[in-house]
């Protein structure tokens, strides 16, 4: 499985593709398989992402996971300060341990 990520230049937030836009909410991203590198070109030359990058993930029942710890923590935020991570969009969704 393959994603997205990139900042949002406006924000500089960490933003994940989710097929149509960009989300800050990694379990909105959708696995691009091998079509990424036309998406993050056509994106970065539209100015709606910096820093744009394919990262491998897993699927879980969650949504996708990141596969390597610095993406895990861009997805959720501080490991230090859980009170200042990233909630899930839907509260329901359960958490995963970064």
């Amino acid at each position: 499985m393959k994603l997205l990520t990139g900042n949002d230049l406006k924000s500089g937030a960490v933003t994940w593709w989710t097929g149509e836009d960009w989300s800050l909410h990694v379990e909105d991203a959708v696995d691009v398989g091998e079509h990424g590198e036309p998406i993050l070109a056509r994106e970065e030359a539209l100015r709606r992402v910096n820093s744009p990058a394919i990262v491998d993930a897993v699927a879980t029942p969650d949504g996708p996971r990141p596969a390597h710890i610095k993406h895990r923590i861009r997805a959720l935020g501080p490991t230090v300060r859980p009170d200042l991570t990233l909630k899930p969009a839907d509260p329901d969704a359960g958490g995963w341990v970064i």
